[in-house]
């Protein structure tokens, strides 16, 4: 049983989950900015399978999707009806990581403060749903 794991299980017995950090987003080099995509977005393939082998005694599991376009890389992840957006958005030789989710402020592109924070950002998806 992983960290991630026995935090899911203490969720779901009542605990109430963590709200992830985020920070405005910056535009940066396209390669550092893809690099971090590709970096939370392999986390986040290993922290859904985790959790989904504790959810799936509760009805509910984790959905993961990816999305690619022109000058797009992104990825949603769903529980029930809650979802987070992770894109990464390219225009010329900068992009921009964007994180859409709701609870979030709305005051312009933000991101994760570090890939830690992906696992407070599935807690919180996993709470929205069980309470629906």
């Amino acid at each position: 049983m992983t960290p991630f794991m026995i935090s899911v299980m203490s969720l779901l017995d009542g605990a109430p989950p963590p709200v992830p950090e985020t920070e405005p987003s910056q535009a940066g080099p396209v390669a550092v900015v893809t690099d971090t995509q590709v970096v939370v977005r392999s986390l986040a393939e290993q922290l859904v399978c985790e959790a989904n082998a504790v959810l799936r005694d509760h009805g509910t599991a984790f959905t993961l999707a990816d999305e690619t376009g022109p000058g797009s890389l992104s990825f949603t992840i769903g529980c029930g009806e809650a979802e987070a957006r992770v894109e990464t958005a390219v225009s010329g030789r900068t992009a921009v990581a964007r994180l859409t989710a709701s609870g979030l402020p709305d005051d312009g592109p933000r991101r994760l403060t570090s890939e830690d924070e992906l696992q407070a950002l599935l807690l919180g998806l996993i709470a929205a749903s069980v309470r629906r």
